[in-house]
């Protein structure tokens, strides 16, 4: 066996790994997952998967990281695609209300927020960078809505992308209540009103 083909099958079956370590920290949580079931639900040994990782916070670590990717992937990239101002926003949203349907096991990235938001170390710390970037994006998107002129110019994008923040986690919260459809229902009429309260005033000047 080559270097190159050993290597791409290690690639694999770590991937393989996190992808089973996934679905089980959604229902789970992060500290839901032990090596032993782990390495069971794989059809491997504890040194096969300890070989991968080299302890369970590594593990962890690493399923949160997939967790940001395919966040990035299922909310972020495709909101990109759309027009800058509202429409890239109001896209932001949906893709935001969309992860919560997909989650509907539960959402690794909230329940690791609760479940490390006062043990300091490595994982709150990727948890904190991680909310930080996604904010920062948030408020990028804001800011540009501001420099086309689809929200008014005195418009903070820290307190709004806030305010989305806090609409989003109420459709993920009541998704899993009360019913995915009822939850994005309200959490769209909820979105357009919170538009409609950072447009720009008739005849107001746009810096």
């Amino acid at each position: 066996m080559s270097v190159m083909t050993a290597t791409s099958k290690g690639a694999a079956t770590r991937e393989a790994i996190i992808d089973r370590a996934y679905g089980i920290a959604c229902s789970a949580g992060l500290e839901g997952l032990s090596i032993g079931p782990l390495a069971q639900a794989v059809g491997m040994s504890k040194s096969g998967v300890f070989a991968h990782f080299g302890s369970r916070e590594d593990l962890q670590l690493a399923v949160l990281d997939a967790a940001g990717q395919r966040f990035v992937s299922t909310v972020l990239s495709p909101a990109l695609k759309a027009p800058r101002g509202i429409p890239r926003l109001r896209a932001i949203a949906e893709g935001w209300f969309e992860w919560a349907r997909q989650s509907e096991g539960g959402c690794i990235l909230l329940s690791a927020a609760s479940e490390f938001d006062d043990r300091p170390g490595p994982l709150r710390d990727r948890i904190v960078r991680n909310e930080l970037l996604w904010r920062e994006q948030i408020c990028r998107a804001v800011q540009i809505g501001v420099d086309v002129g689809d929200l008014a110019a005195d418009t903070e994008p820290e307190q709004m992308a806030f305010e989305l923040y806090s609409l989003a986690l109420t459709v993920h919260h009541d998704a899993g209540l009360f019913g995915f459809d009822l939850a994005v229902s309200r959490g769209r009429r909820a979105l357009e009103r919170l538009f409609r309260s950072y447009a720009p005033q008739s005849g107001a000047p746009q810096s």
